[in-house]
């Protein structure tokens, strides 16, 4: 199984960014599919996730401003940021809770991390 992330960039302070990751391989049902992030010097932090049973999380600082969807059939999570801020700047890493085969248990897996850049 792999994750495939996409869509960083730098922008300017306002801007819009919407990043897409795609599972791929041997995936019998995906629980969950999420979006962390880590800057520089701080820990990861979840920003965004999404799950068949718990609905959506979003972190505090990005309410109203960051959107998760999910394509099911294209096993995609999106995460769309709008309005931008410089303290947003960090690593995105994607991550899902994915079952490979019918009898085995979920386990959790990370995209490579896709680097945006916020500039004032």
């Amino acid at each position: 199984v792999q994750l495939q992330a996409s869509g960083g960039g730098l922008v300017q302070a306002g801007g819009s960014l919407r990043l897409s990751c795609v599972a791929s391989g041997s995936i019998f049902d995906i629980n969950g599919m999420g979006w962390y992030r880590q800057a520089p010097g701080k820990q990861r932090e979840l920003v965004a996730d999404i799950k068949n049973s718990d609905g959506i999380y979003y972190l505090d600082s990005v309410k109203g401003r960051f959107t998760i969807s999910r394509d099911n059939a294209k096993n995609t999570v999106f995460l769309g940021m709008n309005s931008l801020k410089p303290e947003d700047t960090a690593v995105y890493y994607c991550n899902a809770g994915i079952k490979e085969y019918s009898g085995s248990s979920y386990s959790n897996y990370w995209g490579q991390g896709t680097l945006v850049t916020v500039s004032s």
